[in-house]
């Protein structure tokens, strides 16, 4: 550990245990990173403690800490509204941050004496009130015109009472039933502005609230004998009904709710939420950032982020999975939208579905960003939750042994890396330690050689090979290979790698996965079922390709030893110098004798051997 980082370990260590903010700082004193904790010492700490248990993206922060700083809070809740605070305030470079309004659409109602409501592109400080932000330019556009059209609101571009009896006759679309003609003097001021008003009710609120509340206002307006209103308004009710027949039902439980799912690959997360009203989808966005932490720790930090740019927050949010602080954050959510917000996550029915097509729209997003497909990055998601790791799986290592009756005794790793298989960081390994059949112990002499590898190299921050720590490692093989391989990982301090094995059937097919608590059925999840049987069969086939081959060799060996003077040292020694025997063949005794432990009298009987047919006719 280098002394930049024993000085602030140290530092670290003298924090107390109690909630609070930290600021991380470069050399320039630049804000690079903000971060809330429970326990600041305990989480502070971490940053500057072995960096191999970092992703690379926090390595890569920590590299530029130079000092830090840190506020205290009484609350975990004070904590997160100071860390929103202030993580909008300097927009640190490695915070998860989502884009901001540029690019967003909004729903404009401006003026005090005439309103008038339209679609925009930007917000501006121009006194106006702005619905919004919303992603989606046709989803504004659609919901002003609609809203227009049921209210009978002008949307020519005219300014009242400016433009206010300008014009003798009123346009086409007063003949059609589409606009109320202000222009014109058909209206009044209060009767237009009582329409804007119920179009914003409209496009807020939903169908069905909207609908109940023009009900009560024709029903007034009936009684008070004002039935040319009553007309008018019984015409909006009307509109809404056939507007509403025509979007699909989504959500019929939950009639206003917000669903978000994440997905994570390659160093990079996808967050994609669908957004419901009156049960109903109206919107719909996804944001890609980096993973620099944990999923639950991404979750949170995300969806706070989300609600710190929106003022319109549902009383229901569903989410695909843990959140950390998740009081903290219910409670931020609650007070900021004035009424009580219900963070849960569906495990079955409609909103349990809601969730599987908002995860499969975060998966494709983001394998589209990652140059990936969708079923790729959706399959790898499945098997993280399947096996319950926090985060998918980016580098899997998968292990078989092959062998014949215990001859041979050969295994192969084999590695897939975002779901595909990386041939270049395949390896082989010939057992050493014992002869004779004996799997447990040739998977834990296999695994301790690797793991040795792996302390040589692993600070030299290898992207693959044995210096890369793995996310997961699938054995070949039931409870007795993890039971024989555990030991290996506890001694090496690297417990923390999730380990399973990969459970066959009598066809040779994957059933199960096995882990120390039994066995985790797998068929019923049709991506990562695909995925570990690609897995298996592929480690599988590499592991026996390279025993037939030492196989062949042990053969080849054998033939060799038939020469006079070559025993099976010798034989390996010619096979590892010519690689094949028909290099040996065609070798003359010079070069035979340049062979470890090959003498002249040998390399001429080897000669010999190969060539006394050939070379007396």
């Amino acid at each position: 550990m280098d002394e930049r980082l024993k000085r602030l370990r140290a530092k670290a260590m003298r924090l107390p245990l109690t909630p609070g903010v930290y600021i991380m700082k470069d050399k320039a004193g630049k804000i690079i990173y903000i971060g809330k904790a429970k326990a600041l010492k305990n989480r502070v700490s971490q940053y500057f403690g072995s960096q191999n248990t970092h992703t690379v993206k926090v390595r890569k922060m920590v590299e530029h800490v130079e000092d830090f700083d840190y506020i205290l809070v009484s609350s975990e809740f004070e904590a997160l509204v100071l860390e929103c605070s202030l993580i909008k305030q300097h927009t640190p470079k490695y915070n998860i941050l989502l884009k901001d309004d540029k690019g967003y659409h909004y729903i404009k109602i401006a003026g005090t004496d005439w309103k008038n409501l339209s679609a925009e592109k930007q917000k501006l400080e121009d006194g106006a009130k702005y619905l919004g932000p919303y992603t989606s330019s046709d989803c504004v556009s659609r919901s002003v015109a609609e809203a227009q059209k049921i209210f009978k609101l002008p949307c020519c571009g005219k300014v009242f009472p400016r433009d206010i009896k300008r014009s003798a006759r009123p346009c086409l679309n007063y003949y059609i039933k589409q606009c109320a003609a202000p222009c014109c003097g058909k209206i009044s001021r209060e009767d237009h502005n009582a329409a804007v008003d119920n179009a914003v009710k409209f496009i807020t609120g939903g169908n069905e609230s909207m609908i109940r509340d023009l009900k009560k206002q024709m029903e007034a307006a009936a009684d008070a004998l004002d039935f040319e209103k009553a007309a008018v308004l019984r015409d909006a009710i009307q509109a809404i009904e056939k507007t509403s027949k025509k979007q699909n039902v989504v959500s019929q439980k939950t009639k206003e709710q917000d669903v978000f799912a994440v997905c994570e690959a390659s160093g990079k997360v996808c967050l994609s939420v669908l957004r419901f009203s009156d049960g109903r989808l109206y919107d719909s966005e996804y944001f890609i950032a980096d993973a620099v932490d944990e999923l639950p720790v991404i979750r949170e930090k995300l969806i706070a982020d989300y609600y710190s740019i929106r003022d319109s927050i549902p009383p229901n949010i569903a989410v695909d999975g843990e959140i950390d602080s998740l009081d903290a954050l219910t409670r931020w959510l609650t007070e900021k939208r004035g009424k009580a917000v219900r963070i849960y996550v569906p495990e079955k029915g409609e909103n349990a579905a809601l969730i599987q097509m908002c995860s499969d729209n975060a998966a494709e997003k983001l394998a589209q960003y990652v140059g990936r497909t969708g079923k790729t990055v959706a399959a790898l998601d499945e098997l993280a939750s399947l096996l319950g790791l926090h985060d998918p799986p980016e580098y899997i290592e998968s292990y078989d042994i092959s062998h014949t009756d215990g001859a041979d005794n050969v295994a192969g790793m084999i590695v897939f890396r975002g779901g595909k298989p990386l041939k270049s960081a395949y390896r082989r390994f010939e057992i050493k330690g014992f002869a004779g059949q004996d799997d447990y112990r040739s998977m834990n002499e296999v695994l301790t050689r690797r793991f040795n590898e792996y302390e040589k190299a692993k600070y030299d921050e290898p992207d693959e090979g044995f210096g890369k720590k793995p996310d997961l490692i699938l054995l070949d093989g039931g409870i007795g290979q993890v039971n024989a391989v555990k030991p290996v990982l506890e001694s090496f301090g690297l417990s923390d790698i999730p380990l399973f094995g990969m459970v066959k059937d009598n066809k040779h097919r994957t059933r199960a996965i096995a882990s120390d608590g039994g066995e985790i059925a797998i068929n019923d999840k049709r991506r990562a079922f695909t995925l570990v049987s690609d897995i298996q069969e592929e480690v599988h086939r590499f592991s026996v390709e390279y025993h037939r081959k030492k196989q062949a060799k042990t053969m080849t060996a054998m033939t060799l030893t038939e020469i006079d003077g070559v025993g099976k040292t010798r034989a390996h020694a010619l096979l590892k110098h010519f690689k094949t025997t028909a290099a040996i063949r065609k070798a003359t005794v010079e070069e035979l004798t340049e062979v470890e432990g090959i003498n002249q009298k040998t390399a001429e009987n080897i000669y010999s051997f190969y060539h006394k047919n050939t070379d007396n006719p």
